[in-house]
């Protein structure tokens, strides 16, 4: 079977495999950055950690406000086996710099820069590691794979091999254990794998596609809304890439129990709309209303025809248009939002979805690309609504880099 991948299946995809992990909501503490090196320890309140990218290690940074501009160390919480890092780091190792020199200003994105660097390079991470009160420089090898080209991720081999890779994984922990994860994690896993190219992946995506296609939750057991947009998002995208009309009655009703469960103004919740089109407990949700709404006119594109389709859509495009040029999408039913550039990636999808829409202008919005410190790690929804979405709104027409030269 030929697989066509839509534009917004590869840009995800893209999204989806790079190396950013989201972080969690902590709370501002009073303390100080903890000198692990001194007796320091990680606070009981702040477990939060991340992955090292291709070392294979994971490591807790010191935040404060979501930013760990003040940390000065990583602590080493886990090193995986058969990893580069499994030869040279051990669980309670203390990273204090990179290249030979103490971390000065963010270890994490210093951390980041510093694989970047030894992929394009020899390999070689060279890292400035304690333990056990000694501290001795030492050497990661990663896997060589170039520098990023000057229109990456387009026409950028590095881009191709990263994706290639993290496909390649993905479809092994797909295959290993199939359900996994929710109906958000196994559609975007799903996605990913879709956007592939690739017709050996084509089994594992078809069986969550028809896992998909059955969701439903009749009763409001679930914060649904959160699930129904990744959700119809795979089912059409799966249609349009494939050709394959199977799921084509599902995907319909998929788009018409979401259209179906809009609120008067075109709006979304945790769950969907009463009789009468008032939103019940939170009100107005963005976060869950735009992916909804770009599931919506994915369907359309697919094949979904329905008046009652087409007045959904124009409805929540309506509402969010108020928003372009005046700030960043709000939580709710607020005013658009102008203490930050950016929050939760909802000015992404949005651009996202007004480029779905056939309208450049809103798709071209600089808020789509705007952020300063960690605002995009700000908020509570993971990398489902926020960094996700910031990278395939890069790739807009609007936004897309022309090639240097």
């Amino acid at each position: 079977m030929k697989i066509n991948p839509s534009v917004f299946s590869i840009l995800a995809a893209i999204a989806g495999l790079l190396p950013i992990s989201a972080l969690a909501a902590e709370k501002k503490s009073a303390a100080s950055s903890p000198d692990f090196t001194n007796g320091g320890v990680i606070p009981a309140n702040a477990k939060h950690d991340w992955n090292l990218g291709r070392t294979g290690a994971r490591g807790w940074i010191y935040t404060n406000e979501f930013e760990t501009t003040e940390a000065r160390q990583i602590y080493i919480t886990q090193v995986d086996a058969g990893l580069p890092g499994a030869s040279v780091l051990q669980t309670g190792d203390v990273i204090l710099g990179v290249g030979g020199a103490k971390f000065s200003h963010d270890p994490r994105t210093e951390f980041g820069k510093a694989i970047s660097a030894a992929e394009g390079g020899d390999g070689a991470l060279k890292l400035s590691v304690w333990r056990g009160g000694k501290t001795s420089d030492v050497v990661v090898r990663l896997p060589v794979l170039g520098s990023y080209g000057a229109t990456a991720p387009f026409d950028c081999p590095k881009s191709t091999r990263i994706l290639e890779q993290g496909c390649e994984a993905l479809a092994r922990n797909v295959k290993a254990n199939p359900k996994a994860g929710n109906e958000i994690t196994r559609s975007l896993n799903a996605l990913a794998l879709l956007a592939s190219g690739r017709a050996e992946y084509l089994p594992l995506v078809r069986e969550e596609v028809e896992r998909a296609a059955k969701y439903s939750d009749p009763e409001g057991k679930e914060y649904h809304s959160w699930f129904d947009g990744p959700v119809t998002i795979l089912v059409a995208e799966y249609t349009l890439a494939t050709g394959d009309r199977t799921f084509l009655p599902d995907l319909t009703r998929l788009a018409l129990d979401i259209s179906r469960g809009q609120s008067s103004v075109g709006s979304w919740g945790h769950r969907f709309a009463a009789p009468g089109g008032k939103l019940r407990g939170y009100g107005m949700m963005n976060a869950p209303g735009l992916p909804l709404t770009t599931s919506l006119i994915l369907a359309r594109v697919a094949g979904v025809k329905s008046p009652e389709l087409g007045a959904a859509i124009a409805k929540s495009l309506l509402l969010v248009r108020f928003y372009v040029g005046k700030g960043s999408i709000p939580y709710g039913d607020h005013p658009a939002w102008t203490q930050a550039h950016d929050d939760n990636g909802k000015n992404g999808i949005a651009a996202v979805m007004f480029h779905l829409a056939g309208e450049p202008e809103p798709a071209r919005t600089r808020m789509s690309v705007a952020s300063h410190g960690a605002e995009r790690d700000c908020g509570h929804t993971g990398n489902f609504f926020n960094i996700l979405w910031q990278c395939p709104a890069l790739l807009c027409p609007g936004h897309r880099r022309p090639a240097r030269g």
